[in-house]
């Protein structure tokens, strides 16, 4: 009868789990990448930030997690870098493995090109190295406010000063190397200073040149270690044709650069207040493109509905362009998760929050299976 009982209980859980892998299997098929972009846990926020994947990430079957690190890493080949507040090589292992164990794709960011500076901040990298600053005539103001004169959103570094490649590329591979990644995300968005009439050295260029220049050289260099870039796709987008703002499209003309830049590199494609459907121009364009939502919850579902639908209504080609979507955060992870976890706890609507769309999304995306 003993024999009976378990033979029954190992038929049931053999099923269950055969219905399961083939519920991922639809689910992969309809949204290969399903993806949660978050600030880097603060060192003390690490256990925190480790349960909120085993506990959130994992069962909502998110297989991507993009971490913006910067220059929040203990860095060995540039120590004058380490910005405050910094992840150790063992913190990083830490995450890394609970990626893993739940087959997470983990990637880490540090933005270039652009996002230099924020609000009265200047970033690590210009100040270790000041002269790496395209505009080092614009002074940070102590009280920042937009717009004004100087139309100084974010700093940028000069992508022709010598040397400065060389410190990129060692903090790019250290920060690979520990979180065990064949990916890395450079940001490259909001690039408001480029190819400036004073710069010695970028005067006269053509800044779709110059930004595809830069584009392909961090690209080129992964791709000697086998690993992918992604990026931001707002500086390829022409803001005068489409109407899409300062921040989510170009108005200086590095939008050019799009048949610049090699077909590989995969585009993040964010629209926060409406489910624009600039998804199909990076895939006729031949680049695989992933839509980013950020806290409309209800723009989120329309972005999923039209990347399944993308996928589902196109040539084989185009299809494997479309790879899926990702919720972004935009703020510190604690943030984030104390929001999220009082959300859940007074059982809240899907409010227009981070958090809010977060849940929202997944919800849609797990009924799509």
């Amino acid at each position: 009868m003993a024999n009976k009982k378990n033979l029954l209980l190992l038929t049931v859980l053999s099923a269950l789990f055969f219905m399961t892998s083939i519920a991922q299997t639809n689910l992969d098929s309809i949204m290969p990448v399903r993806g949660f972009s978050i600030d880097a846990p603060r060192p003390s926020g690490l256990d925190s930030f480790i349960r909120f994947i085993n506990e959130e990430l994992a069962p909502r079957k998110v297989n991507t997690l993009l971490v913006l690190v910067d220059y929040h890493y203990q860095f060995k080949s540039h120590p004058e870098l380490t910005d405050s507040f910094a992840l150790s090589k063992k913190d990083v292992k830490k995450i890394a493995e609970a990626c893993r164990k739940n087959n997470i794709k983990v990637i880490p960011q540090i933005n270039l090109l652009g996002h230099q500076s924020w609000a009265n901040k200047t970033g690590k990298l210009l100040q270790a190295y000041p002269e790496f600053d395209e505009t080092p005539y614009i002074i940070i103001p102590a009280k920042y406010e937009w717009p004004n004169a100087d139309n100084l959103y974010c700093k940028s570094y000069c992508p022709l000063y010598p040397g400065l490649h060389k410190i990129l590329f060692d903090v790019i591979d250290e920060l690979c190397d520990a979180f065990e990644t064949d990916t890395f995300q450079g940001g490259m968005d909001e690039v408001f200073f480029i190819g400036e009439d004073k710069c010695p050295r970028c005067a006269g260029r053509d800044k779709s040149e110059l930004f595809a220049d830069e584009v392909r050289r961090i690209r080129d260099h992964l791709a000697e270690k086998n690993r992918a870039l992604w990026i931001w796709g707002d500086r390829l987008i022409d803001g005068k044709t489409t109407g899409l703002g300062i921040w989510e499209a170009s108005y200086n003309n590095t939008y050019r650069a799009i048949d610049m830049i090699p077909k590989d590199v995969v585009i993040c494609d964010w629209h926060y207040e409406r489910a624009d459907k600039t998804a199909p121009y990076f895939s006729v364009k031949g680049f695989k493109v992933i839509t980013c939502p950020w806290r409309d919850p209800f723009a989120a579902v329309s972005q999923v509905n039209d990347m399944a639908a993308f996928r589902k209504e196109s040539t084989p080609e185009m299809k494997e362009r479309f790879l899926g979507v990702m919720e972004t955060t935009w703020m510190r992870a604690d943030f984030f998760l104390k929001g999220y976890y009082e959300s859940l706890q007074k059982n809240e609507p899907f409010s227009h929050t981070a958090w809010g769309c977060f849940r929202k999304m997944y919800e849609h995306i797990n009924k799509l299976e």
